[in-house]
């Protein structure tokens, strides 16, 4: 019990928590998984066959449709080792007026063992989680096999009076193909972020065949009465599995889209700095002068504001005339360029709106400026 809930934890656990978008299975998969196989107590002819926890293996290829349904063909290998005995030993019998006695006997229980074929229908719920759950069902062929059974059998006839012993070996090693079904319930997670088309699956299945018939030989010494020529162990097999499964031609995720980047606005807002007590345009003041004319076409202004601005190094009368011609200067060469005259306003401020404000007398750069406002 402790190794099932141990394996039905890893099972669990192996599934990432992380989500990643899981998508149908399309076109051609191959799968395979391993696990724990827990097989029922096989019932045959009076006896039971208890069995430990053994193993399971299987592989499969399918075909996935797209709208949740699959199809495919697996083959699997499953194993038990048997403990006690699987040869049913009659206590005592008589046969034609001799009375057989079974004194002892002992052996091995060997395994029990299936591998076969299957032809299964799957059908994935896809609703959109990480995890997908599907069920499925199968039918196909399997072959039970039983090996390493061995049993000495010891016994006393009697006779008309008179008594022998003998001592008796029966072994089972046989193999019986049989009508095989089951049944499957699982969890796919995708790992498509990783491998484009791999998910990670977990597991229970139920898997049975009819009754096989496994024949009794007995190696050494004579036949014992009421001793099985054949056996029939049932065959009933709970399953945990986890597992990959590889979808062929998935694309990996698109890159997320190239975000053309956006063209800066054109500036609306344009100084154009003097040297100290001049009025007159350098280079850099007509590059300015310029940049706004172009802009001033492209954002469709119906108004151009120049405002005329010195320091507070001259007389403030001074300053105002000083203002007023920089901002003439500045509005000349914008109709230069190319702008109307009739959509320009000049204004002077002086020395009365200083960027930096300073004290008087002060030649501050800053302040000795054109302000062009594209509205």
């Amino acid at each position: 019990m402790t190794l099932r809930k141990g394996l039905l934890a890893a099972t669990m656990l192996a599934l990432p928590m992380a989500a990643a978008q899981a998508q149908p299975v399309t076109g051609l998969y191959i799968g395979a998984g391993v696990g724990a196989n827990f097989r029922m107590d096989a019932d045959t002819q009076g006896n039971s066959i208890k069995t430990n926890t053994g193993w399971v293996a299987l592989g499969s290829v399918g075909w996935g449709f797209g709208n949740g349904l699959r199809v495919e063909l697996e083959g699997n290998y499953r194993t038990n080792e048997a403990r006690g005995a699987a040869i049913a030993v009659p206590g005592v019998s008589t046969v034609g007026g001799t009375t057989t006695r079974v004194t002892s006997s002992f052996g091995q229980a060997g395994y029990l063992s299936t591998y076969g074929a299957m032809v299964n229908a799957l059908y994935d719920f896809n609703m959109g989680w990480p995890v997908v759950p599907y069920i499925g069902v199968g039918v196909g062929v399997g072959w039970n096999e039983m090996g390493g059974a061995r049993r000495v059998v010891n016994t006393q006839s009697v006779t008309g009076g008179v008594a022998t012993t003998a001592s008796t070996t029966y072994a089972i090693n046989d193999t019986d193909p049989q009508f095989a079904y089951q049944a499957i319930a699982g969890l796919a997670y995708s790992l498509g972020a990783m491998v484009p088309g791999l998910a990670l699956t977990g597991e229970y299945r139920f898997y049975g065949t009819l009754d096989p018939n496994l024949t009794v030989t007995r190696v050494s010494g004579p036949a014992v009465p009421g001793v099985p020529s054949t056996i029939s162990p049932t065959n009933y097999n709970h399953s945990l599995l986890v597992g990959l499964r590889y979808n062929f031609g998935v694309a990996p995720p698109p890159a997320p889209a190239a975000v053309a980047p956006v063209a800066p606005a054109p500036a609306r807002t344009f100084l154009v700095f003097f040297d100290w007590d001049r009025a007159d345009l350098t280079d850099r003041a007509r590059q300015i002068i310029a940049e706004a004319a172009e802009n001033s076409r492209r954002v469709q202004v119906t108004r151009i504001e120049v405002a005329g601005h010195a320091d507070r190094s001259g007389s403030p009368a001074y300053n105002q005339r000083l203002s007023q011609r920089r901002a003439d200067n500045v509005a000349a060469e914008l109709v230069r360029r190319g702008v109307a005259r009739n959509i320009i306003t000049v204004q002077a401020f002086g020395e009365s709106r200083p960027l930096v404000p300073t004290a008087d007398g002060v030649r501050e750069p800053q302040n000795r400026r054109v302000e062009i406002v594209l509205r």
